[in-house]
Order: C-alpha cells, then structure tokens, then sequence
C-alpha cells in the first residue's frame, strides 16, 4: 500500500498508525475540505454526473507520486487479484467528449506500472452512442473529468480489462439510455454508470434499457446525502445501486477502515446517496423492512473526495487531480465485477444479498441528520441504505 497523510487545512494533531505507513489528521472529512462538482445540475430529463474534485484542504497526498489513493492502494483495501479479469470489457457510459480520454488514460496506467490500454492494442475503444469512432459528441469539460475518473478506476481494480467508452450525444436520459443499450450491443460484460438525477414520473420508459441480463450494470447512488431521496437509474432492480464510503488508513489487520461518507463542512454537505423509491418495486431479494419500496443502496466502495482517488485528466485542467463521489465507486464495483468474472449469471445485486459476509460491513457513521436513528441513512450491522451491504472482501459477492 502506498504511504498517505491527510492534508487538513484545519491544523490538527497527527496520528500515528502502522509503522512507517500513514499519518491521518482525526476527521479529515471534517477538517474544512473543498470540493468542485464537475458537472453542472441537470435539467428535467437529463442527468448529472457525481464526480467531485478536490480543490483544496483536505485530501490524501502520498509521500510518492500523485495524490490520492492507487490502484495498489484499492487492490489492497477490498482484497483484489489484480491478474484476474483476461477476457472482460468495461462499459463506461458518459455524456458528451473527452478529446483527451486515451492520451490521459496512457498517463495514468505508465505510472503505476500497469499495461497499456490503447486503441492500437485493442485495449480501449472510443465510441459514441450509435457504436461509431466518429463524429463524437461535443466535448465538454465537466463530463471529461468523469470520463478520465471513471476510465482510471476501471484501470486501476482490472488492470487486465478492456475499456469501452460509450459518450452520449449529450446529458439526456434518452441519450444516455441509448449508449448503455449499445454498449450491451458491442460486447461489454460490465457497464459501469456515474450519473443520475432525483427520481421523477415517467422515469420507467426507460428502464427497459438499464435491464440486460448477463450484464452487470452499476450505478451511482448519487452525491446529495439524505434526504435527499433515491436517484435514478440507480433505482431501477436490474442494476446494483453503489453507495460510497470513506476509506482510511489503519492499524488493524485488513489495513483501512471504513464508515459512511458524509462531507459536513464542505460548501454543501455531500454525501453518498441512499432512500427508498417513489416507484421501482422492492426486489424479491431484497429484505429489509423499513421501505416498502426499492431500497438504495446495494453495495458501496470509496467516495468520500478526503479519501479520495487519483486521477489524470488535461482537458480544461492540470493534470494530476484527486476525486471523490459516487462517480469513483460505481467503476470500482464494475472493476470487481469483471475481476469475479461471473457477469454471464448477473442479472441484478442479488448475488451479494446472498452472500453478505463476503463483503466487509460498514457499521459507522450516517449520511444525514434528519431521519434519527434510521438505517436508511445510518450505518449499522447487516443492510443499511448509505453503504448497502459492505464492500467488497475479495469478489465472492460479485
């Protein structure tokens, strides 16, 4: 694992914890962090992406290389093999271009020593939502850097997988529909989705084009905490909604720990997002009590932008940049999905709420603080809203 300290703009005593591994200010989510959305709010019948970068105070510098955590870093934390995932192709599924998502890509890979990914190898496939390399859509600075952060989470959980980018002609849930159902079409085994707005009526028109059976589908659970209530497409019973977490550094024997991701001091109190649906039907496989409705989230994995990800993006911005949100956890889990290599049987989450203990457990923190002691915003023991049933321990719930 790499070598981390928190950066606070808060001063706060350090705390020391393995030896020689990482110093963590005490609630580096709350020690003043900033944060920028990359994309704008979404009109009715479009949608907005969750990625949230860190524009200053606190956030994970590594004491080698580029801040935030690598793809060792991840690997480690959820217990993945990294040689595993030969023979799989990750969808990403975004609005709009970015002119630099292969030269960027190449950056973030040679870095950390993984194997090229490129369009002349084969490896990474550009297209847009008809399956066509041109014309692409307009470019778009917001929807770049969620196409690089998505594209670098694929990349650092399944090193081994080919990428497909399928960029909507614009932010539409038409569009975006469309692109999803094409990257079924062009041999995707995995489709991973970093977007989504407030459920709305009409939402289940469509549906149809999020449910692709031998597929697995993630999606986001969104950014705005609770109450904010369930978002879709993460709503929807054929995908598995991912929620986020803060994952730190520690001294115990699996390294990290983990607990609900809710920014408090940041300008407006992110969150990962969970609820219970206005109108998507609860799973069969789905059991708790308190929604009667489809409950989200299902699984979850690192959001929280203190804990955040590195990512390399150049189009409209510097470089090397740390992000969080929901946008990082929705590849992460469809990186562990390919690496389980089980995608020809999933038609849903049903799989992990058959095997709960082969997720780690989130049991601490909440996501807001107007819904008591509820689980549908507050971690606890088994299933709760904000982080689902765990992250991943390895890929047997995958």
């Amino acid at each position: 694992m790499g070598r981390f300290r928190v950066i606070a703009a808060v001063a706060a005593a350090s705390l020391s914890v393995a030896a020689g591994s990482v110093a963590l200010a005490p609630s580096a989510t709350a020690s003043g962090i900033s944060v920028q959305a990359a994309c704008t709010a979404p009109a009715p019948g479009h949608a907005g992406c969750f990625a949230l970068k860190v524009t200053g105070a606190a956030h994970l510098s590594a004491a080698t290389g580029p801040s935030g955590y690598h793809p060792a870093d991840l690997q480690a934390a959820y217990k993945l093999n990294p040689k595993k995932g030969t023979g799989q192709t990750i969808a990403i599924v975004d609005a709009y271009d970015n002119p630099n998502a292969a030269a960027d890509l190449a950056v973030y890979r040679s870095t950390f020593g993984l194997s090229a990914c490129t369009t002349a190898n084969g490896c990474f496939r550009k297209v847009n939502q008809a399956g066509a390399a041109a014309p692409l859509p307009a470019a778009d600075t917001g929807w770049a850097e969620e196409i690089s952060l998505d594209v670098d989470m694929a990349s650092a959980v399944c090193p081994n997988c080919k990428i497909l980018l399928v960029e909507a002609t614009t932010n539409s849930f038409a569009n975006l529909a469309t692109a999803v159902n094409e990257a079924a079409v062009l041999g995707a085994t995995e489709i991973s989705n970093s977007y989504g707005a407030p459920e709305f009526a009409g939402e289940t028109a469509f549906a149809s084009f999020y449910n692709h059976p031998g597929i697995p589908i993630t999606v986001s659970s969104g950014d705005s905490a609770y109450p904010a209530g369930a978002q879709f497409p993460a709503d929807l019973a054929t995908v598995t909604a991912v929620g986020g977490t803060a994952l730190k550094p520690a001294s115990n024997a699996r390294g990290f720990t983990e607990s609900v991701w809710l920014t408090t001091l940041s300008p407006t109190g992110e969150g990962t997002g969970s609820g219970c649906s206005l109108y998507i039907a609860k799973p069969a496989w789905q059991h708790d009590t308190g929604c009667a409705m489809r409950t989200i989230a299902d699984v979850s994995a690192v959001a929280d932008p203190a804990t955040g990800v590195a990512v390399y993006d150049t189009y409209g911005v510097g470089g090397w940049l740390v992000f969080g949100g929901t946008s990082a956890s929705s590849p992460i889990i469809a990186g562990v999905y390919a690496l389980a290599g089980n995608g020809a049987s999933i038609d849903d989450a049903s799989l992990a709420y058959a095997n709960p203990t082969k997720l780690f457990d989130v049991k601490v923190g909440h996501n807001g603080t107007t819904c008591g002691t509820s689980y549908l915003c507050n971690a606890k023991k088994g299933y709760d809203g904000p982080t689902g049933l765990g992250t991943p321990k390895g890929v047997g719930a995958f």
